[in-house]
């Protein structure tokens, strides 16, 4: 039987730098190759949220979680969309809005929001405060948290099949603002029953 013999780095033997990065990643694959367990669920769990983000972000399970500050809810049941949607009803929607072509990352993710204005209700904007059908709604902040500058809705009346949707935080990306806008129908994943 002939030993298997690995070659070892001798440190008095002066190498290049390509040598050397080429031997120090060679370690780091014996490495990963004798704790595979440890490295396994990670390469999952970065290949599924790879995945989510640029393949399809669509939600496949019943349940949806929320990890932004835009509701008080974190965890929610998605039911089937009803044949009309209602103010106050809590939603979740595939985002298509103008912020995508500077935000790749956020075309068709899946926003969970309250309907606030309906098909036929008049959004207006006076000094960034957005009221639907006159109510005041929210305050459209001037910059994102990257400190780009963010412009309020159009004053528009909402066309049929659109919605204005609006989460509860200050902060929350929604339909206050241009680059966001109003949810066709089409975008509508479900309506979210939430749970806490």
């Amino acid at each position: 039987m002939i030993a298997e013999t690995v070659p070892t780095i001798d440190p008095s033997v002066p190498l290049g730098r390509l040598q050397r990065a080429v031997a120090s990643f060679s370690d780091f694959l014996r490495h990963m190759r004798r704790r595979w367990y440890l490295y396994l669920p990670v390469f999952a769990i970065w290949s599924l949220a790879y995945a989510r983000l640029f393949v399809d972000p669509t939600p496949r399970v019943p349940v949806v979680f929320n990890w932004t500050p835009s509701l008080p809810y974190r965890v929610a049941l998605v039911h089937a969309v009803p044949a009309a949607l209602h103010r106050g009803d809590y939603i979740v929607f595939a985002f298509a809005g103008d912020a995508q072509t500077d935000y790749p990352g956020l075309r068709g993710q899946p926003f969970f929001k309250i309907v606030r204005g309906l098909p036929g209700d008049a959004v207006t904007v006076a000094d960034r405060v957005v009221a639907v059908n006159g109510e005041p709604v929210g305050l459209a902040k001037a910059r994102a948290y990257d400190h780009r500058a963010l412009e309020p809705i159009k004053p528009t009346v909402i066309p049929p099949g659109h919605y204005y949707v609006q989460g509860t935080s200050p902060d929350s990306f929604d339909s206050r603002y241009r680059s966001s806008g109003l949810v066709r129908a089409e975008q509508v994943i479900g309506v979210v029953q939430p749970l806490f």
